[in-house]
This record gives structure tokens, sequence and C-alpha cells, in this order.
């Protein structure tokens, strides 16, 4: 997977793109993330991104010229790749979820946007943009954290990134929040570990893992039941509930 991504601030990436699972991602060659300041494709000495909006109000609005030429000349400088999938991050954009996350996980090429400032200019969405992502109903500065957001969640998903049974129970995967996790000690200042999961009786602890997934899913997140795939003794147990 090749992602690009289209900041005013590229040094915001270098810490959380040099550590962790992004960076063993970067060096086995299974992703690879550029980073690219689009003032380098504006024409005036200032280097100037943003101008007022037509019409008055408050705030500056990002121009069109640096981000068209900049999605044009990296994908002319990729050509053998195909054709990228260009994501503005924007408040007001599809809600990004886990569901999204694995949808973009098939993808081979990404273009990110970063937004700045009061908005971008309309034209960007209507005629550069293919899918536009918030990642949560609130507003942050700038769209960098909202790309580390998306990029670490969409990385871990790409086949040989992680192990494929490392992804199968976690939270939201099968629309649930995974269920309690323990290690040693058995006993930690007499708080114990259930005496199924030492059990070695694996049936039984998948058992136990599935009810107290969905008990914690319907005592933190009800709402996500709602799509849950469920049996009908599930159901009955959340009614019971």
């Amino acid at each position: 997977m090749r992602i690009d991504i289209l900041t005013i601030f590229p040094d915001m990436f270098k810490g959380p793109f040099d550590a962790s699972i992004i960076r063993r991602a970067s060096e086995q060659g299974i992703v690879n993330i550029q980073i690219h300041d689009f003032r380098d494709y504006t024409h005036d000495s200032h280097h100037t991104v943003d101008d007022y909006s037509y019409g008055g109000g408050a705030g500056m609005v990002l121009k069109p010229e640096p981000l068209f030429e900049a999605v044009e000349d990296i994908r002319s400088k990729a050509n053998a790749i195909g054709k990228p999938r260009v994501i503005l991050l924007t408040p007001q954009g599809r809600l990004f979820n886990q569901k999204v996350a694995g949808e973009l996980s098939k993808a081979d090429w990404h273009i990110i946007i970063c937004g700045h400032y009061e908005g971008i200019d309309e034209r960007v969405r209507e005629h550069l943009v293919d899918d536009e992502i918030s990642v949560g109903d609130y507003v942050l500065t700038g769209g960098e954290l909202a790309a580390m957001v998306v990029v670490d969640t969409v990385v871990r998903l790409v086949p040989g990134v992680l192990s494929g049974e490392s992804l199968l129970y976690e939270s939201h995967t099968d629309g649930l929040l995974e269920y309690p996790q323990y290690t040693r000690p058995e006993d930690f200042r007499g708080w114990k570990v259930p005496e199924i999961l030492l059990s070695g009786n694996h049936a039984q602890i998948a058992k136990w893992r599935r009810e107290h997934s969905i008990l914690r899913t319907f005592m933190r997140r009800p709402d996500l039941l709602e799509k849950a795939w469920l049996t009908i003794e599930e159901k009955h147990m959340i009614a019971g509930l």
C-alpha cells in the first residue's frame, strides 16, 4: 500500500510514523508513506496556500491551486501503481470507524489531504476528492492528527502487518467490544484471574469470552448491539440484563 499525505506541517508526522508497527511495516516494504508539503506547489514568494472567503466571513480558506497541482504531480510520478483514492479529512466527512478502515485497507493507494483553517475551496471537494472522512464529531486545529489516526488504523489491517489471529477478536471487529484480558500473575493483590481461563477448556473459554464481550458492550456501548450479529440465546441474555 502507498499513502501520500498532503500537509503544511510535515514535521508533525516524524514521531508517530517512525516508531512501532508503522515503522516496521515501512521497513518491510508492506506500506510506503510519503509526506508532502503542499506549500511547495505555490508560486509566490510567501508560499501562500490560503485566502479570504468570497462573500466574507471569519477565517481563511485553503486555495485550490496548490492541492490540484500536488495531487496531479504525485499521480504523474507514480503511474504504474494505478489510480489513487483521494481522501479529504474534514468534520463534514463520513464518520470513520472500523468498517471504513477495513474498506480502505483493501485499496493499494491513498492520497490524504489534511484540511486547515476555516475550510477548503469547494472546487477541491467537487473535482479532486473521491472521499471525505471525519474522525469524530469535533473540530481539530488541522487534519494532521486525523491523518495519523486513519493511517494507523488502516495500516494495521493490511495483510502482513499483524498476524491474522490478533485481528479476529478486537473491539469493533465483529460489532462488539473486546472481552476482558488477563495475564500473569494469577493472583495480584487478592484479585484473581477467573478460574475458567485457567481450565484449559477452550470451548468454555470461548463461551465465557463471548458472553463477557456482549456484557461489556451492553454496559459501555449499548448502541453497538443494534448492528451486532447475535444468536437468539444471546438476545435473550441481553433482554434479561
